[in-house]
């Protein structure tokens, strides 16, 4: 057993490996879900101006301090004040009113603006439910039903930030509310590390693309998608190529082909102990293979390939084996390659429900697939329910699970009740940004 790596030595090994990509300045939108490499100051206070929160009335706080529903407080209309739209405003004078829209500027003179549903609208009846169509006549007037303290419905000019002060700080997850901020900002560009380009190559001469008739032997590669997808759930850049058959010499003119497009490149198939395993046999000397102490997964490879020293992870060819090591290995290296200071899934302890014992071989991390559900309220542990069995080809059973039960390496059984290890495999599309 000395031979074998453990799952945390074989991890640690390709993270000291790998560094986070160089920065480059990307358009806004291309820029989701990247790690910020520049702090971000304001360049102009946000909002750059007092304006009004609300549909009403720029107003004096002073001159409707007593409008009640009986004894409404009449202000002569002056103007209107609308988003965009506004050149010069009147300095507002006691007495009087300026009709505001949400968003645009506060005449000097006003400290408080009044909601429309507070008023009579200028129409001389009761509150209204909405802003009338303006009527700025000499003489028009609008009648206000309830005060409005001084600063009411108004956000002042960089009452969101500050002018010089930092907006988000380098090693921030840019996702849509950071997007909106830099956008808001005048930014249209921002220097970030950019998402890991990824090339998967599934190996095996048995495997034909879904779509085309099998013939006798054949099986449809599914690990093609399941890693293409997994790497674009985590945030990646991520290129299926064709599958190779088992010939070294195909294997190495595809990836030939293959890196200059690729940050990282991904097998699957050909690296355990057959007679055409050829991931091994086209990679030796470039790559490292080992065993490590786990199921499933046990056969993994490892290295740096071409001139530019490309990362290479050679994965096992069973489906499941090859999504729990994309799992435990890939996905942490394609987060360090983006700069994400957290590179694995958080963990979760979860109790463990179950009809029958599990069983676990002795001296291997055992990832079983499961169902998780999370603690109700006021609860310390949620639950974790296996699905399927343990072999590695029962991709049915991946397709239902959720999570990933960690049966550790001291255990041969796991009893219902146990506390486990768990890992909570939800999220896709713009998780690679988040914190999981």
């Amino acid at each position: 057993m000395s031979d074998l790596w453990s799952v945390d030595d074989h991890l640690a090994d390709i993270l000291r490996a790998l560094r986070p990509l160089d920065p480059i300045a990307l358009p806004l939108l291309d820029a989701d879900g990247c790690v910020l490499t520049e702090d971000v100051t304001v360049p102009a206070a946000l909002p750059p101006f007092d304006n009004s929160s609300m549909d009403g009335y720029a107003v004096r706080a002073a001159d409707v301090a007593a409008a009640t529903g009986e004894r409404p407080v009449r202000l002569a209309v002056v103007g209107e004040s609308a988003a965009g739209g506004v050149d010069e405003l009147p300095v507002l004078r006691p007495g009087q009113a300026l009709r505001i829209m949400t968003g645009a500027p506060l005449p000097a003179g006003a400290d408080a603006v009044v909601p429309v549903e507070w008023t009579d609208g200028g129409l001389g009846g009761g509150p209204v439910a909405a802003m009338p169509a303006a009527d700025l006549r000499e003489g028009a007037s609008v009648r206000v039903h309830r005060p409005a303290a001084p600063g009411a419905h108004i956000r002042r000019r960089g009452s969101d930030a500050a002018a010089g002060t930092l907006a988000l700080a380098a090693g921030t997850v840019l996702g849509p509310p950071q997007l909106g901020l830099l956008a808001a900002l005048g930014r249209a560009r921002v220097e970030v590390r950019p998402r890991p380009r990824v090339v998967v190559l599934s190996t095996g001469s048995e495997l034909v693309p879904p779509g085309t008739p099998l013939g006798p032997g054949q099986i449809h590669d599914s690990n093609g998608f399941t890693l293409t997808a997994a790497a674009r759930a985590a945030g990646a850049v991520a290129y299926r190529a064709a599958t190779v058959a088992d010939e070294p010499e195909r294997l190495r003119a595809a990836l030939e082909d293959q890196l200059s497009r690729a940050d990282l490149v991904i097998t699957s198939g050909g690296v355990s102990v057959g007679a055409y395993d050829v991931v091994k046999e086209a990679l030796r000397g470039s790559v490292e293979f080992r065993r490590l102490a786990m199921q499933p997964g046990k056969p993994q490879g490892f290295g740096l390939v071409g001139r530019q020293r490309v990362p290479l992870l050679a994965l096992p060819g069973n489906p499941v084996s090859s999504y729990v090591s994309f799992e435990l290995f890939v996905r942490p290296a394609l987060r360090a390659l983006a700069g994400h200071p957290q590179v694995a899934r958080p963990r979760v302890r979860a109790r463990l429900v179950c009809d029958a014992p599990l069983t676990s071989p002795a001296g291997r991390r055992q990832y079983l697939r499961g169902a998780y559900t999370p603690p109700a309220p006021g609860e310390r542990l949620g639950t974790v329910r296996p699905v399927g069995g343990a072999s590695s080809h029962l991709l049915a059973a991946l397709a239902r699970a959720d999570a990933l039960i960690e049966i550790p390496e001291a255990a041969t059984t796991a009893e219902a009740g146990a506390e486990l290890t768990v890992v909570p495999l939800g999220g896709g599309g713009q998780e690679y940004g988040s914190s999981s």
